[in-house]
């Protein structure tokens, strides 16, 4: 998510980097000074639905944990997923800067377009680092080294889409990753039910993210890029329907062994239903269909946390 778009136009006649068109905030960016504006769009702050996708699996192991709302921790969560989400972008554009310049859908972003240096770029990223970091002492010592455990998956993703088809399960690893880190910031127990919800919030994210790399078939066939939708081809839709079945299945499969309760299984039907929307009426051949269907995670991910709380807190 960090390491497509889709290609430039101009908005509202402002120079430089061009508004992409999945931006869902272009007329304050337009507004803002160029620098500015490309320091945001390198972080993606115009794109906010990752943030929320790296934020979700926080909110969810948290409240599964069974410790009541825990809204001051929830909100540090937030402002973690914000910093290092952008982090994560910032470093993406750093490793494939030469890659961009390649591509005339990607040759004007910040750092590949020269606009902003990469000494400047680096600065940038230690800076959301920087803020990643005040969150992490938040935590208790245990969810801080779980916590840092993610840094080498982080690290290796930009270069996992060069040597695998399925750079989307790697991108499952890190992205849900806060997961176990927000059941292990409220107990030390019970790993078995953090590793199913995790699990299954694995194959959430490499269903979702083959329905975003659904717009960028062709060009990144033409750069050599490889992605889980070019692998599935005309099966794609069968694999999604597939990676959502199996997500379902875990996240009942963690709440089972937390509360063995028929009963508790029913809080996924709305969030089960929603991914099943997704994936029946997910048209790959409509430009606009695949980004509305990814957007649409975040409700899932909502959806799933509301269930998580009831499942956790039930009798509490």
């Amino acid at each position: 998510m960090c390491n497509r778009s889709r290609p430039r136009r101009g908005y509202g006649g402002v120079t430089g980097e061009a508004i992409v068109p999945d931006s869902e905030h272009k007329s304050l960016i337009a507004r803002l000074p160029q620098l500015p504006r490309d320091l945001a769009m390198l972080a993606r702050f115009d794109r906010p639905i990752g943030w929320w996708l790296l934020f979700w699996p926080c909110a969810w192991g948290a409240w599964l944990a069974g410790r009541g709302l825990q809204l001051e921790m929830i909100a540090w969560f937030l402002l973690g997923s914000i910093a290092m989400r952008g982090a994560g972008c910032v470093y993406n554009d750093i490793v494939d800067a030469d890659l961009d310049r390649q591509v005339a859908r990607t040759a004007s972003r910040p750092v590949a377009s020269g606009r902003v240096s990469l000494k400047l770029a680096w600065g940038w990223l230690l800076a959301l680092c920087a803020v990643g970091l005040v969150v992490l002492l938040q935590l208790r010592w245990q969810a801080q080294l779980v916590a840092l455990g993610s840094l080498a998956l982080v690290a290796a993703y930009p270069f996992m889409k060069r040597i695998t088809w399925w750079p989307q399960a790697w991108l499952g690893l890190v992205f849900t990753w806060g997961a176990p880190v927000g059941w292990v910031a409220m107990r030390g127990d019970r790993l078995e039910v953090m590793a199913a919800l995790y699990a299954g919030a694995l194959l959430w994210c490499v269903g979702y993210d083959t329905i975003y790399a659904l717009q960028d078939r062709e060009d990144d066939a033409l750069v050599g890029i490889r992605s889980s939708a070019l692998r599935l081809g005309s099966r794609v839709k069968a694999g999604i329907w597939a990676f959502y079945c199996g997500a379902v299945a875990l996240w009942g499969l963690a709440f089972w062994l937390l509360r063995a309760d028929w009963v508790a299984l029913l809080a996924l039907v709305p969030v089960a239903a929603h991914l099943f929307w997704q994936a029946g009426t997910l048209d790959p051949a409509d430009p606009d269909n695949p980004l509305a269907r990814f957007r649409s995670n975040r409700n899932a991910g909502l959806l799933l946390a509301a269930a998580c709380f009831v499942v956790g807190n039930a009798g509490a």
